[in-house]
């Protein structure tokens, strides 16, 4: 009898150790399977230099503020450079300058079966060209529309029959891919959100744009948060055909608000975003640190020729004089605010 039970003692032990062993393996297996959650995605596109503490990109300031210290993953299909970084729900992901590499890198993160971004918000960052005598070095755009520069038809205006200033056809074919709405009840309440953050310039632009442009109320102030369209475009363009070409783009596409800023890239994330359903969580902002039209006396040839070192993010640029760093911050104290209030929402859920 005693020995019966002592028997019977074990298998219940052993019984029990099984169901343990089973179920911290079911718990082991449930951790290694469950997904990253991602409350906000942010995409910028290049970094100057590294990630922290030198002369800031467009990546910077936001790593610093949320990703140090974070984990960094490898996406499949990706070059070695773009490295998506994660910490507390926040992930940054640099996709590449141009449309090509947005859209396949945007694409590739967003498909990424180790994160759950059923619920995140796509922050898109970046700077651009402000389109003359609308917005100036430093301004911040929420972006509700975006058009392709590219797609349509284009002449050299040295072979038009005309004298026209614009040298882009509008094709309808392209018309369901050449522009791509944000969610309006998004983008309004976003802009809300931002419209009275404080942002800043520096005397050395001012004093440019006082001479650039005197008397001209449009430039000739502090820089603020405003709306606009991006028109998106495969080069880095300049003068005032093509800016011709781009307000004719934003009027024919019929788009809310009006060209605000030129850039490389937000055409092909939205249609990344769009691609996997996030669309309606797109949110879009965008820093102007140039100007895109010439400025008096400097020629295509001077800025982009063999033999000039001139460049964007310098702080005595022909074109963009020492706005860079200053613009990179106000599209940070931007995107901050947002961040921090999209997170706390996402937190209520």
């Amino acid at each position: 009898m005693m020995k019966s039970l002592k028997k019977h003692k074990r298998i219940v032990v052993f019984t029990i150790m099984i169901l343990i062993i089973g179920t911290l393996a079911g718990c082991s297996i449930y951790r290694k399977n469950q997904k990253i959650p991602v409350r906000v995605l942010i995409l910028p596109k290049f970094e100057v230099g590294e990630l922290a503490g030198d002369f800031p990109g467009e990546a910077q300031y936001f790593y610093e503020e949320y990703l140090t210290g974070g984990d960094m993953y490898e996406i499949e299909g990706c070059s070695g450079q773009n490295k998506l970084y994660y910490k507390n729900g926040v992930a940054l992901f640099p996709v590449g300058q141009g449309k090509v590499s947005a859209a396949l890198n945007t694409s590739a993160a967003l498909s990424d079966r180790r994160f759950d971004y059923s619920d995140a918000y796509v922050l898109s960052v970046g700077c651009g060209g402000s389109a003359e005598g609308y917005g100036i070095f430093g301004d911040v755009y929420v972006i509700s529309s975006v058009a392709d520069f590219d797609l349509g038809h284009r002449a050299d205006p040295r072979e038009m029959s005309s004298e026209s200033e614009t040298t882009w056809f509008h094709d309808e074919s392209f018309d369901e891919t050449a522009v791509i709405r944000l969610d309006q009840k998004l983008t309004d309440r976003v802009f809300e959100l931002v419209k009275d953050v404080k942002l800043e310039t520096t005397d050395q632009t001012v004093r440019y744009l006082e001479k650039e442009y005197p008397g001209e109320a449009w430039a000739n102030r502090k820089p603020r948060v405003m709306r606009g369209t991006a028109v998106t475009g495969d080069n880095f363009w300049k003068g005032r055909y093509d800016h011709q070409n781009a307000l004719l783009i934003t009027e024919t596409y019929g788009c809310s608000d009006p060209f605000a800023i030129t850039e490389m890239e937000d055409i092909a994330v939205a249609h990344a975003v769009k691609n996997t359903g996030l669309l309606d969580r797109l949110i879009i902002l965008r820093v102007s640190v140039n100007m895109d039209t010439f400025p008096t006396g400097v020629t295509s040839e001077m800025l982009w020729g063999p033999e000039t070192d001139d460049h964007i993010a310098s702080e005595d640029s022909m074109e963009s004089v020492d706005i860079f760093e200053t613009a990179m911050k106000n599209c940070f104290v931007t995107g901050k605010k947002l961040i921090d209030t999209l997170i706390q929402d996402t937190e209520s859920d």
